[in-house]
């Protein structure tokens, strides 16, 4: 059987035209600033974001906290949706590079104005001071989910009337973007700074794009040589992401009506699921005696011998994503392979 990786969406490879973009791609030392594509790339980043300019970084961790530390202070809190991915999964950066905390607030990664003011502290010299808020959209953690252009207008004007400074990670925001029907700068209106990665749905190899204003941009770029995130003739890497940003866009309405054809398959199975909203499919697996898979381990386990990749995500929950490189006919097989799993 050919391999199915279901794993993530940035397990993708390079389409044939886009190593031919990357072959092709014109680069100078970007250090000094005189790699042209990257700056093509970069211009094209600022300008779908509704900012005034961009900067090319290795990956959305690094986006990410580049952003984190120019919001805030060490010993301040920054404030995030529960299972936000700058608290679970970039290795406690924030408060080991930054001296920053991090305060969940609010239900499934989504919250509200309310949830905003109520995090907020009295002024007193024994609480540490909230100074940023993180958005995620889409929410990884929550299997997708994508933010209303009216929910995000209520957090960010609660968060500037309060002095907050805000931070988009839209590590898939081209996503968001294609499930609410909006332009990525409307999404991105309101924040201060706005990342999104090039290496997930969009199908690059390397990189993420962190988007702000003029007059922030340098101060970020030296917080990125500062972690080890300047690179050379990059434009080989910004080459692949501009063939991404002008091929792979569309696609990714494609992979929204395969998550859902395979949960919905996931769910004539038995399986327990909500319906997504993109291209994360969040399954369990039946749990008790009468289950004939154990745990999530296990069917992850017997999975991987019939050539199909899934990820746990707890004990009894896994991850599915759809992605570039995985079409419909793919997840019909895989639905195959996983009815073998539980029959």
């Amino acid at each position: 059987m050919d391999p199915i990786d279901l794993r993530s969406d940035t397990v993708t490879r390079p389409s044939p035209g886009m190593r031919e973009a990357m072959a092709r791609a014109e680069v100078g030392d970007d250090v000094y600033g005189e790699d042209p594509t990257v700056a093509r790339l970069e211009r094209r980043a600022a300008e779908l974001t509704g900012k005034g300019a961009a900067l090319l970084v290795p990956s959305g961790t690094m986006a990410n906290q580049i952003a984190i530390r120019a919001l805030t202070r060490p010993g301040d809190v920054l404030l995030a949706g529960e299972g936000a991915h700058v608290l679970r999964y970039e290795s406690g950066a924030a408060a080991g590079l930054f001296g920053v905390q991090i305060q969940s607030i609010g239900s499934g990664g989504l919250f509200d104005a309310r949830d905003v003011q109520r995090a907020l502290p009295v002024r007193d010299v024994h609480l540490a001071p909230v100074t940023a808020l993180a958005l995620e959209n889409t929410h990884n953690g929550s299997g997708g989910r994508v933010w209303s252009c009216d929910l995000l207008d209520a957090v960010t004007r609660v968060a500037k009337e309060r002095g907050l400074g805000v931070h988009l990670d839209g590590a898939r925001l081209f996503n968001a973007a294609c499930a609410a029907g909006e332009p990525v700068a409307r999404l991105a209106a309101g924040v201060d700074t706005v990342a999104f990665c090039l290496s997930k749905g969009l199908g690059a190899p390397v990189g993420s794009l962190l988007c702000s204003d003029e007059s922030r941009i340098e101060e970020l770029r030296r917080t990125r040589k500062m972690l080890g995130g300047g690179m050379r003739q990059a434009g080989v890497l910004a080459a692949a992401g501009l063939y991404a940003l002008d091929h792979h866009v569309e696609g990714l309405r494609d992979d929204h009506e395969d998550a859902l054809v395979l949960a919905k398959g996931l769910q004539e199975q038995g399986l327990s699921l909500s319906l997504p909203e993109t291209n994360l499919v969040y399954f369990r697996v039946p749990e008790g005696r009468s289950s004939k898979v154990p745990d999530a381990i296990e069917f992850a386990r017997r999975a991987r011998a019939k050539d199909l990749l899934i990820d746990p995500t707890d004990r009894h929950s896994l991850r599915a994503v759809t992605h570039l490189d995985v079409g419909r006919e793919r997840v019909l097989d895989a639905l195959d392979r996983i009815r073998g799993i539980l029959d």
